[in-house]
């Protein structure tokens, strides 16, 4: 089989050394084939503030290393250490790793707020599965972009929880707390579903049908980025986003 010259490569720094965010199954294939992820990890232990500190002082090496195998832009996955940064902490580590690495800076968190504003979303509902201190900074963090949280629940997880998460129960949980989150707050805009262990993507287009609001995910909005890009074509039957680019 000949190898494909990737168009792309995007770096992804994961919550934990191992994991993988990287959409390669085929429920999560959504953009071309040659558009490559490369990807390493933080080894956080969890994702309290003292955890999100300790593992971002392995950030520029983790950086080097993603440049170093063709990255083009890395993105600091995991929505819990976005939130715990907070905002201002995140942009400013978007413009240092330009300046310092020559490479577009991303974070999930910031993803997430570009792909909301693209549709003028500005009211949502979020269906967490995290502790409530995650839940109260993420809230803070959306606040400063000018999107409100109506609602928001919580499964009481941290890091470990998260990590021993099956796939069925993952999209089991987005479900439920996807539609959670909808009764108690039907008048959102759209559906945050945070996080990328539980794989939420299969609950987007049923969620959308059944509510006809946007769903946000970690994966979709990432993808979203290299297709509002012009990377990649839009997506059909994965949801509004994917649709328009």
């Amino acid at each position: 089989m000949a190898q494909v010259t990737p168009r792309y490569v995007w770096g992804l720094i994961n919550p934990t050394v191992g994991e993988s965010e990287q959409p390669n199954d085929k429920t999560e294939r959504l953009l071309p084939t040659d558009v490559v992820f490369v990807s390493n990890g933080l080894g956080i232990t969890d994702y309290t503030v003292e955890g999100v500190e300790e593992a971002m002082g392995r950030y520029d090496d983790l950086v080097t290393d993603l440049v170093n195998r063709g990255a083009q832009r890395v993105v600091l996955a995991g929505i819990p250490i976005s939130v715990q940064l907070g905002r201002k902490r995140v942009l400013e580590l978007m413009d240092y790793t330009q300046q310092r690495f020559g490479v577009p800076g991303d974070a999930a968190a910031e993803a997430v707020i570009a792909a909301m504003q693209h549709l003028g979303v500005s009211k949502v509902a979020v269906g967490s599965r995290w502790a409530d201190q995650v839940n109260d900074a993420l809230i803070r963090y959306f606040a400063e972009a000018g999107i409100e949280v109506l609602t928001i629940t919580s499964e009481g997880q941290w890091a470990q929880q998260a990590f021993e998460m099956s796939f069925e129960m993952g999209v089991r949980l987005a479900f439920e707390l996807g539609r959670e989150a909808m009764r108690k707050a039907p008048q959102a805009e759209a559906l945050f579903l945070p996080g990328g262990a539980w794989r939420p993507l299969p609950a987007v287009p049923i969620l959308e049908e059944d509510y006809g609001k946007p769903v946000f995910t970690n994966g979709n909005t990432r993808a979203w980025r290299i297709i509002h890009d012009g990377l990649a074509p839009a997506v059909s039957g994965w949801g509004k986003l994917l649709a328009t680019p």
